[in-house]
């Protein structure tokens, strides 16, 4: 640890102790051989929990004990998280830890005065498009989960970030992390960096195929007599609940992959009517396992909710996108603490957050595509998920299981993906929209503005896909790209390209540029604008993602339509192939109008059969938009500037615009806010005449009502204050007041 400051050092040497860090796993010295803490690029393709994290967390302080700072970049807000508490550690140490994953169109300035930023990739995107100061001093980027480059919806993102952070900090390392890329040179080249490869796990990983009660593993070392095994279930006729019962006799905990949310919750429904039957909890986990149920119900009213509370009272919850950050936060906890012995999950999970389990099972290696149907997912999916088994310091070896459901769908399994080989990552950033939105960003930039198509294409070319692909087939799109930008009212110039005051804000705004036209469309077309006609212009915007639409949602749609058309600025045609598509918009739609009419969130969820997370998902990105659309407005003087603005924030707390004022109260969110205006109380001033009686009725308590005064500047008694802080934590993650955006 020569170089490090004496404090740090010792500091170091304490924790590593504490943690049981006494020596360098194999990847770990042959990651150190290559360079990494001189400065050298690196790409690490090691297995999950064989020391990745660890290499970069060395490779971060070194830099920051020659005077550099350090980005670190991951894909999702919750391994940010994860992340960020991981490294808080080392602030004892004396480095300062800071994480970003909110706004888009902020600089974050304030970002510079940490040692270590842990953001996600959008996140960062925006901070290069703002032009923050700071990342110039970066001098060790971190960005893990190398292999989503190979995502189309997150790709060409973290490709672009790359490329104009390298180009911005010349002399900056990189540190690239995954536990599967197959074409690491390739990867590695484009990196000017070296690379180590392995298969070591602290944890040996074995995986097989279970059909007719047997599993037969593909590889087993000599010693190893089970080359194939018996599971005995004479009883137990559903496969995977056969193969979890067989594991958490044995001690172990069980991941179990579904393909759908649907089918993840049925699954668990089955597991936890077994685990009733069959296994005998002792009594300090049923007392854990009642309290974590009464916790996860207090979080809302929704059957999912409730679907959920009921299950983890024998041990098994299900874990998806459908639930939001409360529900899946105290299910990972318990599952990480093994209070919970099984969890069933999406895909989702597989996604870098640290849960282990001794088994794996995957029931399903099918998705649904639009266009193509029920397709075999990629083999490097497989792995990703495969990697979560095995529990270091718990397990001494962990299994990965595929469920097959006949004799050849065994060989096929077994061939394909256990013995086969993950796919190699390829570039996505030749497709279209992904071009719209980063070229614009590239000639509107201020830290790096390009004019021409030959200095835009020159840009590319230092990109994963200019390195493998090369820029000759990427000019003709450009081309069309630049066409749309320039018909757009983006950009100005036939061979000097410049942008203009739009297609500026479109970038600073992290908005695609096709949004940002529906948006201009809009406010110039319209004659009347009403809410549901600028919800559904945000719901029609390619940023806005929409709601699947069943069966049964076809006649509420059909009749919303009916009701709202004239109001609606973009309708297709019945018979034509956009029409799918805005039915989806309109659900979309109706969920917002429902959401700022103050419809109960749990009815909300029920009506639209959508989940919690799903309801924030809608609102937040809502929220965003109809920011952007403000913006817009109010460079275009539109008239319509104002109403867009009260949408915005009506969005953000879920409320009609005669609430507002009480709103903007800390402590005051769209239940109290309605009550109080029912009581004649319609604005902050209004609330300082109450006595602190009947505010305390109205409100739901004396703490919550001192703790609103304080929040208006009023001093309350110091008994009332500590009242309201043990009312508030009482209430943190469970108070019915919050809203989506309190998560």
């Amino acid at each position: 640890m020569k170089g490090l400051g004496e404090d740090l050092r010792e500091f170091l040497l304490e924790d590593y102790k504490k943690r049981g860090i006494c020596e360098l796993y194999p990847p770990q010295v042959e990651a150190i051989s290559t360079g990494v803490l001189d400065g050298e690029n690196l790409l690490a393709a090691i297995p999950t929990a064989s020391g990745k994290t660890l290499i970069a967390e060395l490779a971060a302080l070194y830099s920051i004990s020659r005077g550099g700072m350090v980005l670190y970049i991951v894909p999702l807000r919750a391994l940010a998280t994860e992340k960020y508490e991981e490294f808080s550690r080392l602030e004892g140490g004396g480095i300062n830890v800071g994480i970003s994953t909110g706004d888009f169109d902020k600089k974050a300035e304030y970002l510079g005065k940490y040692d270590i930023v842990i953001a996600t990739s959008e996140k960062v995107d925006s901070l290069i498009r703002n032009d923050s100061e700071w990342l110039s001093r970066v001098s060790c980027l971190v960005v893990d989960e190398i292999h989503l480059l190979d995502s189309i919806r997150r790709g060409p993102t973290l490709e672009v970030i790359l490329a104009r952070l390298r180009n911005k900090n010349r002399g900056m390392q990189v540190v690239a992390l995954s536990a599967t890329v197959r074409n690491a040179r390739q990867i590695a080249d484009w990196l000017d960096a070296k690379y180590v490869v392995s298969n070591w796990r602290p944890v040996p990983l074995k995986e097989g195929v279970f059909f007719g009660g047997r599993i037969k593993f593909s590889t087993v070392e000599e010693d190893d007599k089970d080359k194939e095994r018996e599971v005995v279930s004479p009883t137990i006729k559903e496969p995977v609940v056969a193969l979890v019962l067989d594991t958490l006799e044995d001690g172990g905990q069980c991941l179990v992959f579904e393909s759908t949310r649907k089918n993840a919750e049925a699954m668990a429904q089955k597991i936890s009517k077994a685990l009733v039957k069959a296994l005998d909890v002792d009594e300090v986990s049923r007392d854990a396992l009642t309290n974590l149920s009464q916790r996860i119900a207090a979080t809302g009213d929704m059957k999912i909710v409730q679907r959920l509370s009921k299950f983890v009272r024998s041990g098994v919850a299900f874990h998806h996108a459908g639930l939001d950050a409360p529900q899946r936060t105290l299910v990972e906890k318990a599952f990480r603490e093994r209070l919970l012995k099984c969890v069933v999950s999406t895909p989702t999970l597989a996604a870098g957050l640290n849960l282990p389990a001794r088994r794996v099972i995957i029931r399903s290696l099918k998705r649904y595509d639009a266009s193509l149907g029920s397709v075999y997912i990629p083999v490097l999916e497989y792995k990703q998920m495969a990697g979560r088994a095995g529990r270091p310091g718990l397990d001494m070896y962990g299994e990965a299981l595929l469920v097959a459901r006949s004799p050849e769908d065994e060989k096929y399994l077994m061939d394909t993906y256990i013995c086969g080989e993950p796919e190699a990552i390829e570039s996505k950033l030749g497709v279209e929209s992904a071009l719209r939105v980063h070229t614009l960003s590239l000639i509107a930039g201020e830290g790096l503005s390009l004019s021409s198509l030959d200095e835009i294409l020159a840009f590319f070319s230092e990109t994963f896909y200019g390195h493998s692909e090369g820029t000759w087939q990427l000019g003709f799109h450009l081309i069309s790209v630049i066409d749309f930008l320039r018909n757009t009212g983006m950009i100005e110039g036939e061979k000097i390209f410049e942008a203009t005051p739009l297609g500026k804000l479109t970038a600073r705004l992290y908005i695609d540029p096709l949004s940002a036209y529906r948006m201009v469309t809009s406010l110039q077309m319209a004659d009347e604008v009403r809410d549901v006609t600028l919800l559904h212009t945000l719901c029609s915007t390619p940023d806005m993602r929409t709601p699947y639409l069943r069966r049964s949602d076809f006649e509420l749609v059909e009749s919303f339509l009916a009701k709202e058309e004239d109001f609606l600025l973009f309708v297709p045609q019945p018979d034509t192939i956009d029409y799918d598509l805005f039915l989806r918009e309109l659900k979309g739609t109706m969920i917002l109008e429902d959401w700022i009419s103050e419809v109960n969130e749990d009815v909300i969820c029920e009506r639209y059969g959508i989940g919690p997370g799903d309801l924030k998902a809608q609102v937040e990105t809502a929220r965003w938009l109809a920011h952007s659309l403000t913006e817009i407005a109010k460079l275009l003087e539109s008239e319509y500037h104002m109403v867009s603005k009260s949408l915005e924030k009506r969005l953000e707390y879920g409320v009609s615009s005669e609430l507002l004022n009480l709103t903007k109260v800390r402590g005051i969110g769209r239940v109290r806010a309605r009550k109080l205006y029912s009581a004649g109380i319609t604005s902050p001033a209004d609330l300082l005449k109450v006595p602190q009686e009947e505010l305390a009725r109205l409100v739901g308590g004396h703490g919550i009502a001192a703790s609103i005064l304080s929040n208006l500047g009023v001093k309350v008694e110091e008994l009332a204050r500590e009242s309201a802080d043990a009312e508030i934590e009482k209430n943190e993650v469970y108070n019915a007041q919050k809203t989506v955006f309190d998560y």
